[in-house]
């Protein structure tokens, strides 16, 4: 994995943590199961997985993505791979009851992150339509209507959360200063 990958990777599996941490907060009482933080980050962290050697072949990175994962024994995390560019199963309903599947929410963040930046989604439509558009309207209408579904996952993910769109680099900012902090205190503050 080149290393500009790499580092977009592990912003994206950033602003999924800071998302499925923010979800916890409201979950209060709900009846339905958040997706494990284990199956969220390691998911955001893979899921360009084969984009390094589809630069070259151009193929389809999520479907390739998803048989390594395959290959190795990961079938949970090859689902969230193949859907992290556009997502199979769109499910207004369930996220209308606040309920996000790991898929989703590496699926957002992935959405949310240009290289290794937070961006806002005009930002990265703007940029994934002058990369990967070709001057193409046919290309130019699947990525639109694509991230119009992102842009309505979106409110739904935010109607569901205590902070807002544009809070999403600050809280992965706090969440960094927070792991760091507990790298040199391996103890909590009350003990």
């Amino acid at each position: 994995m080149l290393d500009n990958i790499r580092a977009h990777s592990v912003m994206v599996a950033r602003v999924a943590k800071v998302l499925l941490l923010h979800l916890t907060d409201s979950h209060n009482g709900s009846n339905h199961p958040l997706p494990a933080e284990d199956l969220v980050i390691s998911g955001a962290l893979l899921h360009d997985i084969a984009k390094t050697p589809c630069l070259n072949q151009r193929c389809d990175h999520a479907r390739q993505g998803r048989d390594v994962c395959l290959k190795h024994g990961y079938p949970e995390i090859a689902e969230i791979v193949r859907e992290h560019v556009i997502l199979m199963d769109f499910s207004p309903e369930r996220y209308a009851k606040g309920w996000f599947f790991a898929k989703e929410l590496v699926y957002y963040a992935d959405k949310r992150v240009r290289h290794d930046e937070v961006v806002s989604l005009t930002e990265r439509l703007e940029y994934i339509v002058e990369r990967y558009g070709n001057n193409d309207p046919e290309r130019y209408q699947i990525i639109q209507e694509n991230f119009n579904k992102c842009q309505e996952l979106e409110e739904y993910i935010f109607a569901s959360l205590s902070i807002q769109t544009g809070d999403i680099e600050e809280a992965v900012a706090a969440l960094d200063n927070e792991e760091r902090g507990q790298m040199f205190h391996p103890y909590p503050p009350d003990r």
